[in-house]
């Protein structure tokens, strides 16, 4: 695979998609244009977090050998950390022309909310005192890639928040930090040893799986709430996806590196396919 791509961590990027395809659903109005600049500055911002977290945790030693997973670019010797920073500012730079683009035919206040996901993006890791290693990475995650990205992704469809685009980012921003704790989880016992105080290390393996199967399963009660918001019971044809969270439940119990890899993708898959149904849901009600 090329190194870049795989540095971007493509299993990620549900998290980028399913707030856009509910925000837009939410929306009740399809602008294509408008449409496409959200999913462009959404995908753009989390390739641009993947590569600004590789850099991060491979200059401060972070991402070691002893680290089990997918190899990371940086760390690995793949990419020299000069180019990963030039690689993320052309991410950043991407998600900044389309969210100019946005703002323009949107709202000037559009610009403040893109410069504070530009800040959450840079302080996961980077920084002199970067938030995920202070156990706030779950929280950021539920309100940028859940909360901002899906309500966010509505308003610039009609240029204004309403209560189902507001309920409907509170499962998706669910799920999202779902994939961070995944990823944490299986990365506990090297973060624990560089340092890296996250969320999972702080609460231990067996808290913290509780915590997962709980953003995992969380979202579905929502379903019921956006039923009657939207009078509709189309809403209710993302429970389709609830199988999907079956050997996700009993996969994260297990202690092995390899087996919480593909958890954290069965997460991506789950998100996407809670996604897409509760998309097509929504726009039919």
């Amino acid at each position: 695979m090329n190194v870049w791509i795989e540095a971007a961590r493509p299993r990620t990027l549900p998290a980028a998609v399913a707030p856009v395809l509910v925000g837009t659903a939410a929306a009740q109005r399809f602008l294509p244009m408008r449409f496409a600049g959200a999913l462009t500055v959404a995908l753009a911002i989390q390739v641009g977090v993947n590569y600004a977290n590789d850099y991060f945790d491979g200059t401060k030693g972070v991402d070691s050998e002893h680290r089990m997973g997918p190899r990371r670019a940086v760390a690995s010797g793949l990419v020299a950390p000069s180019a990963m920073r030039v690689a993320t500012g052309l991410a950043f730079g991407v998600a900044a022309l389309a969210g100019l683009a946005l703002a323009l035919v949107a709202g000037i206040e559009l610009l403040i909310v893109g410069a504070l996901c530009f800040l959450a993006a840079l302080g996961y890791s980077g920084g002199p005192r970067p938030y995920g290693s202070a156990g706030l990475g779950e929280l950021f995650v539920f309100v940028f890639f859940g909360l901002v990205a899906t309500a966010g992704s509505a308003y610039v469809q009609i240029e204004e928040l309403t209560s189902t685009a507001a309920v409907s980012a509170i499962p998706i921003g669910l799920l999202a930090t779902a994939i961070l704790v995944a990823n944490n989880l299986r990365d506990l016992p090297t973060d624990a040893d560089a340092g890296k105080v996250t969320l999972a290390v702080r609460l231990g393996r067996e808290r913290t799986t509780t915590f997962y199967r709980a953003l995992v399963f969380g979202g579905f009660p929502f379903l019921v709430l956006l039923a009657g918001l939207t009078e509709s019971a189309w809403p209710l044809i993302a429970f389709v996806a609830l199988p999907l969270t079956l050997p996700l439940y009993r996969g994260v119990r297990r202690d092995d590196p390899a087996g919480l890899v593909r958890v954290l993708a069965g997460t991506a898959r789950l998100e996407l396919g809670f996604g897409i149904l509760l998309a097509v849901g929504l726009w039919v009600a």
